[in-house]
């Protein structure tokens, strides 16, 4: 197979470790705050605004120009390019939303002690500021989990045999499909539960919710790496 690759691109390495990286700083962030921990809210909204920059900048180029349509999967476009559009923009919200939040802190003035009996009070505001983020995040969970069944019912994913590691199981489309899929739905189920988790502060929901982004975004950011590998490969095998 060859591919003119100066015709299209493919951004789904860095979509993958910055997605992933994003996934489990949020629950690390989530942690602090329930916790009560002095951290740095300044340096929190940064750590979210660059993979949130990222994640909008690829995601909007892939879904307003389709560059994997032109390689024979169009499909591909709307799987990768708009959930990591949607995921990106809330990033970027959270962040302004935690940058706001840290100069007010800041204006305060707060000793050790008083920041510490503060915790509370912290906690629900960054809740009450992020809960109309969250249904936009439920209803972009729903959108993953019928990505997923797609994936599964039409066994999408299928890397080329092209491809080196990945393309070895090109012969097995179900497999692919099955871990790229589960990835899909499992993430779906964690963004679903955020709403509930916030407006209800269960302790249960809050942590299957964690332990699904946990999951899912180690697993994204050990397959985003390996992409650059497999991904490097097959441009090298088709050029």
């Amino acid at each position: 197979m060859h591919i003119d690759w100066s015709q299209t691109q493919v951004y789904n390495t860095i979509m993958s470790v910055a997605t992933g990286i994003a996934l489990l700083m949020l629950v690390r962030f989530s942690q602090h705050v329930t916790r009560g921990d002095k951290i740095s809210l300044e340096g929190w909204s940064i750590g979210f605004a660059v993979p949130g920059f990222i994640l909008t900048l690829t995601g909007g180029a892939m879904t307003l120009t389709w560059p994997l349509s032109k390689i024979g999967f169009p499909f591909d476009d709307i799987i990768f390019g708009e959930p990591t559009l949607a995921f990106g923009v809330m990033l970027l919200g959270g962040a302004i939303l935690i940058w706001r939040r840290s100069n007010l802190h800041h204006k305060a003035e707060l000793s050790d002690k008083e920041a510490k009996q503060q915790s509370g009070v912290l906690t629900s505001q960054l809740i009450d500021m992020i809960r109309p983020l969250s249904y936009f995040a439920a209803a972009m969970g729903l959108a993953l989990i019928s990505i997923a069944i797609a994936g599964v019912y039409y066994q999408l994913f299928a890397a080329p045999p092209e491809e080196p590691i990945s393309g070895r199981f090109a012969d097995y489309p179900l497999l692919e499909a099955s871990f790229i899929s589960g990835l899909y739905a499992v993430t779906g189920i964690g963004a679903i539960l955020l709403p509930f988790s916030l407006a209800t502060r269960n302790p249960i929901v809050t942590r299957i919710m964690g332990l699904c982004w946990r999951v899912t975004g180690i697993l994204f950011v050990l397959f985003g790496a390996m992409n650059y590998f497999t991904h490097i490969g097959l441009i090298i095998n088709t050029m």
